[in-house]
């Protein structure tokens, strides 16, 4: 597939094969991939610091939830999407909005939720 866009995708994901897929999806597109962040930590450090143009961030990290590195990323006017497999109702009503992905999910999805987040931080 070719690059057909540009900019810098944070990935925070603590199933590293599930991270390496987004990876290599979204440099096939022509993104830039800032991570991906394994854990919590991590990711926030990214979300707070990093050149940002979007992020995917896993629900639940281990014993964590992502949601701090959603908070940063908000407060940045990042847009954002989640993924889970753990249903599409997001427990934290402050990102009630923002784009579910359902674990597994397919690539199109995946662009089709960075789409949608997206047009919603417009």
């Amino acid at each position: 597939m070719a690059a057909e866009q540009t900019g810098r995708v944070l990935i925070v994901e603590d199933e590293l094969l599930v991270a390496m897929m987004m990876e290599c999806h979204f440099q096939d597109l022509g993104y830039e991939v800032i991570g991906p962040a394994l854990r919590l930590d991590h990711g926030l450090e990214l979300a707070r610091s990093a050149d940002l143009d979007f992020a995917v961030l896993d629900v639940n990290l281990g014993a964590t939830l992502s949601f701090p590195i959603a908070d940063a990323l908000a407060r940045r006017d990042i847009p954002f999407c989640f993924a889970t497999a753990h249903g599409r109702l997001c427990p934290d009503h402050r990102h009630a909005g923002v784009p579910m992905l359902d674990k597994p999910f397919m690539l199109d999805d995946l662009e089709d939720a960075m789409r949608s987040a997206t047009r919603i931080a417009a």
